[in-house]
């Protein structure tokens, strides 16, 4: 029995020592997991500010400083208007010579958006209804109203060059007149370079892929669009972002490796036309954060491990000190049962939890002082011993066998009948009877056996109330003559 004891509280210890050293440890490790993605995360934030605030400081000095190219856009406009209605036959136009004398390309945009004359070669037949439909509307609308408009920082498609456009209709609303100016040749753009910004946010950090400026047509600032139109996921990540203006990311491939794909919509304060609105494109590779995790998770698993086995040693050492003093605190030392601390628990544990009749044997040895008398404490507690060993044998699984003290034992016996409970108190008799015949001897007399019956709920549910009427029971069995059980009745 202590050895079944101690092997509980063993098992008990482990399982509680590994449930709290393992949340402990996957608390950390998550803490730890957390920390590593958290200081990506702030890595890639910062990479994005850079970004903007590269974007925003050459927009601000366009702003400040560059006031004279929109003037000169809108002095060039009206002398080609001019010159348009003086002479509306654009075939006999020297567009090369105008841009050397305007220092700017040139680009007549039909009624149905297209380039249908230009000095920049490359662009002639360029249709916007078809590769920018937001410019092509933006085109109709500024083609009705006849003013002078002019965009911000954006590129030249075949190039990447980096130009700011202007757009003016014609007095008959047939065409509209495009200039664009190369903003690179400008001291201001040397000076503000965003792309050598951007250039080194990639040195400085090699987990980060590409950072691209993107135009609301989804093209790269600085890169030929040829080639370069966003498709698929990209384009679905872009296009969210610029309708909603929040940040999106999806995980894809990058040089077939593994890449999250980063999009975050910029709004410029110092631009107001159709370049207001851009998307950065942050590619970056997560390789050192799942290298970071993957070595997070070996130190976790060892970590673990060492705790498993720390966990077991403590609890074996643990249980051998307490097993033993928790053991004997609810069971009798001498016979190893159950003891009076533990019966009033057991016994109305049994009575809440049992549907059926519980039966309370109340057991006293007839005699017992006499062979402490007469053979000594030592053969007393022998024959207590060979009690008890009877009790266990004769005792269903289900039955609970207790030493209350001295000579009295006690037997709960739960969802038993009548004739059960009468043939378990009739075989106590016999066996304990035949097993003090064989140990004791008394020169006449014998160590008998007297049992007093109560039921539950017959006599009660109430566990005091059950033994007081299991004790009226006893007293009555020796009153009539000792070896015998006798049941509880109300007279």
């Amino acid at each position: 029995m202590k050895s079944r004891f101690r092997l509980k509280l063993t098992i008990t210890l482990i399982l509680f020592a590994i449930l709290i050293s393992c949340s402990i440890a996957i608390t950390d490790h998550q803490r730890l997991r957390e920390q590593a993605i958290h200081h990506k995360l702030d890595q890639v934030e910062q990479n994005e500010k850079m970004a903007k605030y590269a974007l925003e400081t050459i927009e601000k000095a366009y702003f400040v400083f560059g006031d004279h190219i929109a003037e000169q856009l809108k002095e060039n406009s009206i002398y080609l208007l001019n010159k348009y209605d003086e002479n509306p036959s654009f075939d006999q136009w020297d567009f090369d010579a105008l841009h050397r004398r305007l220092s700017s390309d040139i680009y007549i945009i039909d009624a149905d958006n297209r380039i249908i004359y230009s000095s920049f070669k490359a662009d002639l037949g360029l249709d916007f209804g078809s590769c920018c439909k937001k410019l092509a509307q933006v085109l109709s609308e500024r083609r009705m109203s006849g003013e002078f408009f002019h965009d911000g920082i954006d590129i030249e498609q075949k190039t990447g060059k980096i130009k700011k456009y202007s757009y003016m209709a014609t007095r008959d609303k047939k065409y509209i007149i495009q200039l664009g100016y190369a903003l690179q040749n400008e001291n201001i753009f040397k000076k503000f370079n965003f792309f050598k910004t951007l250039e080194e946010l990639l040195q400085k950090y090699p987990s980060m892929n590409e950072i691209n400026i993107l135009n609301t047509g989804g093209f790269s600032l600085g890169e030929p669009a040829d080639g370069r139109k966003l498709s698929g996921e990209r384009r679905k990540a872009f296009d969210q972002t610029l309708q909603t203006g929040q940040t999106t990311e999806w995980r894809g491939e990058w040089r077939n490796e593994p890449a999250i794909y980063r999009y975050v919509h910029y709004i410029s304060e110092y631009d107001i036309g159709t370049t207001k609105n851009k998307v950065l494109e942050i590619i970056y590779k997560d390789k050192d954060l799942q290298s970071v995790l993957d070595q997070n998770k070996k130190t976790f698993l060892v970590q673990l491990f060492i705790v498993f086995i720390i966990s077991i040693g403590l609890s074996f050492i643990i249980s051998r000190w307490v097993a033993r003093p928790m053991y004997l605190a609810f069971h009798d030392s001498l016979t190893g049962l159950s003891n009076r601390a533990a019966f009033e628990e057991m016994l109305a544990m049994t009575i809440s939890q049992n549907k059926g009749i519980t039966a309370l044997l109340m057991i006293d040895l007839d005699n017992f002082k006499l062979v402490n008398d007469r053979l000594g404490h030592d053969k007393g507690d022998h024959l207590l011993k060979c009690v008890a060993q009877c009790l266990r044998t004769i005792a269903r699984k289900e039955d609970i066998a207790i030493r209350l003290g001295g000579d009295e034992f006690v037997i709960i016996m739960p969802s038993v009948t009548r004739p059960m409970m009468e043939s378990m108190a009739t075989r106590i008799i016999e066996e304990i009877g035949k097993s003090t015949a064989r140990e004791i001897q008394l020169d006449g007399d014998k160590v008998t056996v007297s049992i007093g019956i109560s039921l539950s709920p017959e006599h009660g549910v109430d566990p005091d109330a059950l033994c007081k009427s299991a004790d009226i029971a006893l007293y009555r069995s020796k009153e009539k003559g000792k070896n015998q059980y006798h049941i509880y009745t109300e007279d």
